[in-house]
């Protein structure tokens, strides 16, 4: 496989291209990180497709590109995936009326690259000789592009161009008797990060990796089990929560209730840290703690490592704003928003125009000068990918009339890409895998910068210390320590999820 970067060096939000196989895919830089997905799915219910329609609107937040919702009506499958959010797409009767059915599986897909297309919009569905099978997927195989090469040069066609199809390969090339027999043979061919939800003629299945990466929940909404990414989609249709799926777990959902197997290992849970600092829905629960209270937790600790001597805590929305509130609290330094987010500018006006890019934060944010004029401020936020949207945000607490501006960052820095559904820069892309924190500082133009430790998160989420033998956690981007085979990674530090879900250009 040949593999080169064709343009897009450096830190900023410029297109990006990368050539892999003769093939040129092309990717928007963005300051901020994006996860692929999130899944829902609902078995035995009258309403399933408008519950599952429901589930993925709590869930919009892990992917606004596309959606999609897959039922079963006893006799036959019905499919509609769209691009855009799901209030565009599945707020319609007629559209609804179309998912027949008792049980349901969706989708929301944010894709790491340009153009997204149709055909990579999840659920996928497939007939093989068992019946129909529809998955939804969320995290990022790691050997998938090593596997789809094997497929493909054994004779198989591919349709799309994400990972997931290889799921469906192998599992109809299974010879396994069960489906879920068969989905057992193909995950065991796997690397990487998954949380799946499958539907088949008669039963729902569930199924998380060996070290539970990505998250997965179990709810119930009367006789109905639910599946989700989060438990805001729980709470969103009524649902009561049940528990987490294990890590290495697959759950069997029938008639008959819940079927728990577990083909793999027993091992040590690590699921990823970047759930608790930013993917997360605030009212989540995580670990039995929500996630906002752990957001704050962040914040104090930050505090407790990295004081200030300011007049003013201000968060740089959203994402910041638990821990800036953590933060205030402990240091006793009033909590104020400073910076006011505008909710309604939509991706689709920002990202296509370079010259409309430029407007960058202004687009976003406004500074609130009342609060910021005069004033030492201490600017909290969650995290630093490349740090062009921090440098301009900083120079508009500057241009507001702040007298100093320090910032503080929830989470350690981020040195290394992530390869399991997260999308991350490359390494050279990355801030703090090419300045030491003087130059990040001078980068950004504040007066200080400091990081939240990695110890300092471990304790925000209610562990001691990082076991340095065996992590709680997946932590790599900021220890550089992966937790599974990289099969694929060849060459540059590239995140191997962009060649499978880029679009050929």
């Amino acid at each position: 496989m040949t593999f080169k970067t064709v343009s897009g060096e450096g830190l900023g939000n410029e297109p990006s291209s990368i050539e892999i196989d003769g093939l040129t895919f092309t990717r928007y830089g963005d300051d901020r990180l994006r996860e692929e997905c999130g899944v829902f799915g609902i078995f035995n219910h009258p309403d399933a497709a408008a519950i599952a329609a429901l589930g993925l609107h709590a869930l919009q937040h892990r992917g606004q590109e596309a959606c999609g919702i897959v039922s079963y009506d006893g006799r036959q499958f019905h499919s509609e995936r769209r691009m855009g959010l799901v209030g565009e797409n599945f707020s319609r009767a007629d559209v609804l009326a179309r998912l027949k059915g008792r049980m349901a599986i969706g989708h929301n897909r944010y894709s790491t690259t340009g153009e997204a297309m149709i055909r990579n919009v999840q659920p996928l569905f497939a007939d093989i000789d068992t019946g129909g099978f529809a998955v939804a997927h969320n995290g990022n195989l790691t050997n998938a592009l090593t596997l789809r090469r094997e497929l493909i040069s054994s004779g198989a066609i591919c349709q799309s161009t994400s990972d997931t199809e290889v799921i469906l390969h192998l599992l109809s090339r299974s010879k396994k008797r069960r489906v879920v027999e068969r989905l057992v043979d193909a995950i065991r061919q796997v690397e990487g990060s998954y949380a799946l939800v499958c539907l088949t003629n008669d039963v729902m299945i569930a199924a998380r990796d060996p070290i539970g990466i990505r998250p997965l929940v179990i709810g119930r909404l009367g006789v109905s089990y639910v599946v989700a990414s989060e438990t805001c989609a729980l709470d969103m249709v009524g649902a009561e929560f049940l528990r987490e799926v294990e890590n290495g777990e697959v759950v069997v959902i029938t008639d008959q209730g819940l079927e728990s197997h577990r083909p793999f290992p027993k091992r040590p849970a690590r699921p990823c840290i970047f759930e608790y600092i930013y993917f997360a829905r605030p009212d989540s629960i995580v670990g039995g703690r929500t996630v906002y209270d752990i957001r704050k937790q962040m914040g104090i600790q930050l505090a407790c490592e990295a004081p200030a001597n300011a007049d003013v805590i201000v968060p740089i929305p959203d994402s910041g704003v638990p821990a800036a509130i953590g933060f205030s609290q402990e240091s006793g330094i009033p909590f104020e928003l400073g910076i006011i987010r505008n909710h309604y500018v939509g991706r689709t006006f920002i990202e296509p125009e370079q010259r409309i890019r430029q407007l960058g934060v202004k687009l976003k944010h406004s500074a609130n000068s009342s609060v910021i004029r005069g004033n030492s401020i201490v600017l909290v936020d969650d995290s630093v990918v490349r740090g062009t949207t921090s440098k301009k945000i900083v120079q508009l607490m500057y241009e507001a009339g702040a007298r100093e501006v320090h910032m503080r960052i929830s989470s350690p820095p981020i040195t290394h890409p992530d390869f399991y559904g997260i999308d991350t820069p490359r390494k050279q892309d990355l801030l703090a895998a090419n300045l030491d924190l003087e130059g990040m500082r001078q980068f950004m133009g504040a007066d200080s910068l400091a990081f939240l430790s990695v110890n300092g998160i471990y304790r925000a989420v209610g562990v001691e210390a990082r076991d340095p033998r065996a992590p709680q956690f997946t932590d790599h981007c900021f220890t550089g320590e992966y937790p599974t085979e990289l099969t694929d990674q060849s060459g540059e530090s590239l995140p191997k999820q962009l060649s499978l879900l880029a679009e050929v250009g």
